[in-house]
């Protein structure tokens, strides 16, 4: 009997755990650039001694979606849309380098490049992208920027450097409690991706599957459910034998 209630309990935690990584996606279906968090549930035997035949169900994030978002195109020059395995530069809260999708790309105060949430964005040489005041800014395939200088005609446009942009299996990388994703520690820094690598005047919205996610919300409540009248099940059925024995 305590095999079924335990098998029953650790079923519901991981429906729970599971409803949360969906509750998130929902939460992110209209992010810029959000990737769907993939989640399962997996056998994991208990280990301890006494308990090898015990195995508990586990919830497991599996890493995050690689398919593509709905691109819109904007016209803003600042809005970039990233290539398929390729990922932004940024420089996270510490200090560190930390990768993203969101290409809807702003500029502060201060002439920074940064993304909508504050980001400082990186050049290719892994410093902030600073751009001087200008007229125009065009931002190329290759993520090379070129602006018209403030005051001057538009012949006058010229380079003024790259956006950091790696080509990184999105396997390969982990996301972080911020969303941002990095590369597992001790992992080396990837190399600059070479040729198109973005599509600027353009956005790539979340690829979650909002109507997919629903359901997935409404079987994971099915299965809590029943996972909860096991243990409801269970524990009648216990007491009903501690009245029989009692009884004797």
């Amino acid at each position: 009997m305590d095999k079924s209630l335990y098998i029953a309990m650790t079923g519901a935690s991981a429906t729970l755990r599971g409803q949360a990584a969906v509750a998130h996606n929902l939460a992110n279906a209209d992010t810029t650039g959000f990737q769907a968090t993939l989640s399962g549930t997996v056998a994991a035997p208990v280990q301890g001694p006494g308990l090898a035949s015990r195995v508990a169900t586990v919830q497991r994030n599996l890493g995050v979606s690689d398919a593509p978002g709905a691109l819109t195109s904007t016209g803003n020059p600042l809005d970039v849309a990233l290539g398929a395995g390729h990922w932004l530069a940024v420089q996270d809260a510490n200090g560190g380098v930390a990768y993203t999708r969101a290409g809807d790309l702003k500029l502060n105060q201060n002439g920074l490049l940064t993304t909508a949430s504050g980001l400082q964005v990186l050049d290719e040489g892994g410093a902030p992208m600073a751009l001087p005041p200008s007229d125009a800014i065009e931002i190329g395939g290759d993520g090379t920027i070129s602006v018209v200088p403030q005051g001057q005609p538009m012949a006058t446009m010229a380079a003024i450097g790259r956006l950091q942009v790696v080509a990184v299996d999105t396997r390969e990388l982990v996301r972080g409690d911020d969303g941002l994703m990095r590369l597992p520690p001790g992992t080396p820094p990837p190399p600059p991706a070479a040729g198109t690598v973005l599509t600027s005047g353009v956005r790539e919205g979340s690829n979650v599957d909002a109507a997919g996610m629903l359901v997935s919300m409404i079987e994971l409540a099915r299965q809590f459910e029943m996972q909860v009248r096991v243990l409801q099940s269970g524990d009648e059925t216990a007491r009903a034998a501690n009245t029989l024995l009692s009884t004797r």
